[in-house]
């Protein structure tokens, strides 16, 4: 990995050392980075909770403490789209890299896993990933992200389209008067009422399951599991088909 192109991107020393650490470690705990990259715990600590800001480092709690591990590199060709004007210069040296991370952070993938990411980074992180998927599921859709990051919103949806990925809307009850024409690529159905509440939403994408909340704290819970997402669909297509309205 070039530590070059990571610290154009804005990363520190530290960062740097410790997101490698988690791709070659996979799931960590604080202890067994501190064992890896011989920074202070204390220290280890900040650089974790800004990389989990930045969308790159992602946690879940396993038996009461925090486990984390490496967000999916992918993520760093997401912040270059989003900051083309500032960093256009170094896309092409980090495209080149990206193939030796995914190598890196596949080798400790488990088969099942979860993630936790937070803030607008991290929401912004679960929908760069989503481009890599064949279609994308929603359940209580309510325009959120398009509504709050218009610019990156943008920038996504015209990826999406270009890689021809699907959306499968299954929309608030109380959008359909406010939704605009449909975009690209998308086919919705609205939902009763009664299936409207809190700003969470369900996204189901590969062997994905996402558990989105569009609050005032920004949060999203992401389970990896084929098994799981294959239920989610069925779930949707019930939905879709007896539930939903056009």
């Amino acid at each position: 990995m070039s530590i070059n192109v990571l610290r154009n991107l804005g990363l520190s020393e530290g960062e740097i050392r410790i997101y490698g650490a988690l791709l070659d470690l996979g799931s960590a705990s604080l202890n067994r980075i501190h064992e890896s990259v011989g920074i202070e715990r204390r220290n280890i600590y900040d650089i974790l909770n800004k990389l989990i800001g930045r969308g790159l480092v992602t946690y879940v709690k396993e038996n009461r403490r925090r486990v984390f591990q490496a967000a999916h590199p992918n993520r760093l060709l997401g912040y270059i789209e989003e900051h083309r004007d500032e960093i256009e210069h170094i896309r092409k040296d980090v495209e080149r890299e990206i193939p030796a991370l995914i190598r890196r952070f596949a080798v400790h993938r488990p088969e099942i896993g979860g993630e936790i990411f937070r803030g607008s980074e991290g929401i912004k992180a679960v929908w760069e990933d989503m481009l890599h998927a064949d279609a994308i599921y929603w359940v209580g859709s309510g325009r959120y992200v398009p509504k709050a990051f218009p610019h990156f919103f943008a920038s996504w949806d015209r990826r999406r389209i270009e890689r021809k990925i699907w959306m499968h809307n299954l929309i608030r009850a109380e959008l359909r008067q406010k939704t605009r024409a449909k975009y690209a690529l998308e086919k919705r159905r609205f939902l009763p009422r009664e299936f409207s509440g809190n700003p969470a939403v369900i996204c189901v994408y590969g062997i994905r399951v996402v558990n989105f909340l569009y609050g005032k704290d920004l949060f999203a819970f992401v389970i990896e599991s084929k098994e799981l997402a294959e239920n989610y669909r069925q779930y949707h297509k019930y939905l879709w088909e007896n539930v939903a309205k056009p």
